[in-house]
């Protein structure tokens, strides 16, 4: 009988703590273990939503040319509205599966984060704090941008320091407004910042004289600068404040829809530094023998299928909405109106910082 006591009172000894280790990971939200021959059920991702509701929510400016710039037929175009074009191309075969979202910079992450968009691509710098703290997930980089500033061709600055006992027009909820205020403290500038959350408004100030100097990223001035009653009449200074990489971003958390716009937008790039475009596509995927080419065009292996999209998503993309090269000249380059150097935009191969990984 001491013997079948001291076995009962051990075995209740080894019981307990395991159903309390049990009721612990219920409370933090852990999945108890499944029984044997049972697998976790998957949770559904973005992108199934995506293509249930049979288009793309995209949050973009609408307010910048050459980025997102919505005309006065409700057309959209810009280097962020081709991004929302290429991913709708990979899920549907049709670019024009989009609904857009005109965003401001204040109010951009939150509707991200409610859900109420499907990613954002809105000249949106990648940070270490958005990254960590405001739950975005951010695909690569489709423009290096650095940030700088506008004033009156007669305005007499030439510098940061020009700006002592002078105002600057600049949007909140932007890197800019900080990037600004850490510069002209580092200088010991004293400056009056006139801030606004819209850019139109911003850049209106400016232009009724109401600060003497405007910041933002410097593409997004020499955008600007196009669409004021004398454009010929401002000029973007000389001067670099920071680094200013521009991606889209999704809501984090969802590893398939992040890792589905991450590799569309390689796609892109890697298509140009393969010399594959819009015109030549169709008959490189019938004739290549290439097998990084083969990969790339879903012919070799099913890369797409592990980001949950069609094989031949790489096709989609280029065919319908071109690669990053088409992309950057008919917004940003040469065959549009702002006429853009590629600079640091340029493959890797070319001097420039773009650069796919390995499609294998």
């Amino acid at each position: 009988m001491r013997k079948l006591g001291f076995l009962l009172l051990a075995s209740v000894l080894f019981v307990a703590p395991l159903a309390s280790c049990r009721d612990r990971s219920a409370q933090v939200g852990q999945t108890p273990a499944s029984p044997a021959g049972n697998a976790p059920q998957q949770t559904s991702s973005r992108i199934d939503t995506i293509v249930s509701r049979g288009k793309l929510i995209c949050g973009v400016s609408g307010e910048l040319p050459g980025f997102s710039f919505v005309d006065e037929k409700g057309k959209y175009s810009g280097l962020d509205v081709d991004v929302c074009r290429a991913i709708a191309a990979a899920i549907f075969d049709d670019p024009e599966k989009v609904e857009y979202r005109k965003l401001n910079a204040k109010d951009r992450f939150t509707v991200l984060q409610a859900g109420e968009i499907d990613i954002l691509s809105r000249n949106t710098t990648y940070t270490a704090s958005r990254d960590s703290t405001t739950g975005l997930e951010f695909a690569p980089i489709i423009f290096y941008d650095s940030q700088s500033i506008m004033v009156k061709k007669d305005s007499g600055i030439k510098s940061l320091k020009d700006f002592a006992g002078k105002s600057i027009c600049v949007q909140t909820g932007t890197s800019t407004e900080q990037n600004l205020s850490d510069q002209m403290r580092k200088l010991g500038v004293k400056y009056t910042p006139v801030v606004f959350e819209d850019a139109n408004t911003t850049f209106g100030t400016y232009q009724e004289g109401r600060c003497q100097g405007v910041t933002a990223d410097r593409s997004q001035l020499v955008s600007k600068r196009t669409t004021l009653p004398n454009p010929e009449n401002n000029v973007v200074l000389p001067i670099v404040m920071s680094k200013e990489p521009l991606a889209p971003a999704v809501k984090s958390g969802d590893p398939k829809w992040s890792d589905a716009v991450r590799w569309i937008v390689f796609a892109a790039i890697e298509a140009e530094d393969l010399g594959i475009n819009s015109g030549n596509v169709d008959q490189t995927v019938a004739s290549t023998t290439d097998p990084s080419v083969k990969r790339l065009l879903g012919k070799e292996g099913d890369l797409g299928k592990g980001f949950g999209l069609p094989n031949d998503y790489a096709v989609r993309v280029v065919k319908k909405v071109g690669n990053y090269g088409e992309m950057y000249d008919r917004n940003l380059g040469p065959k549009s109106t702002l006429k853009l150097d590629r600079g640091q935009n340029k493959l890797w191969k070319d001097g420039g910082l773009l650069y796919s990984p390995p499609f294998r």
